[in-house]
């Protein structure tokens, strides 16, 4: 049973990761995109407050974000375990999934970083925009996620790193030499934290 966090900028292949790992480890991914956008689709009152920030390429704020969260946590299948993809993004976002998971009885054991050059990414993100015909993915709006994703996860990742908590792991390369390691750092991480 893990709980673990997956943090990496657009475009670094968390979503692709997160299914190698949630298959080998028997826990289920939870993408705050997905969640965003299964909101957004059934029209809930949360959905409709995210969609137009989404639609301008800004982050949804943490009082809905953090809602959308909680509800997801609090489901079934997440009580053995998660990989939480795309969250927390703030320092604050930090803290309100600290005291969550507490009143549950959990912590976290994990927080795994895709590290991918910038450069990468924008043509990873261009390549698919045209891939998937993404209209949240023009030119303007990978920008603007660039910009805030690394002005604000910073104090994340420190923060999580002063924990003992973060582990990096380079996200350049084919999906299966990624995937090898990420579970070599998640074997390495979590055999010593049962030793603990």
């Amino acid at each position: 049973m893990i709980r673990m966090l997956l943090i990496g900028p657009p475009g670094a292949g968390k979503g692709t990761q997160a299914r190698h790992i949630t298959e080998k480890h028997g826990i289920v991914a939870i993408s705050t995109g997905d969640i965003f956008r299964h909101n957004v689709k059934s029209q809930s009152p949360l959905g409709r407050a995210a969609e137009s920030y989404m639609n301008a390429g800004k982050f949804v704020p943490d009082t809905i974000t953090n809602e959308m969260v909680r509800d997801r946590l609090n489901q079934p299948d997440a009580q053995d375990g998660f990989l939480l993809d795309g969250y927390p993004r703030t320092a604050a976002q930090v803290g309100f999934l600290d005291e969550a998971l507490a009143g549950m009885g959990h912590k976290l054991d994990v927080v795994l970083q895709l590290v991918v050059d910038r450069d990468e990414l924008v043509q990873r993100l261009l390549r698919r925009a045209v891939s998937e015909n993404r209209t949240d993915d023009t030119a303007e709006v990978i920008r603007e996620r660039m910009a805030l994703y690394f002005e604000q996860t910073t104090s994340v990742t420190s923060l999580y790193s002063q924990r003992g908590l973060l582990t990096k792991v380079e996200g350049i390369g084919t999906v299966s030499h990624v995937a090898q390691r990420v579970a070599t750092a998640l074997d390495v991480k979590l055999g010593a934290s049962l030793t603990l």
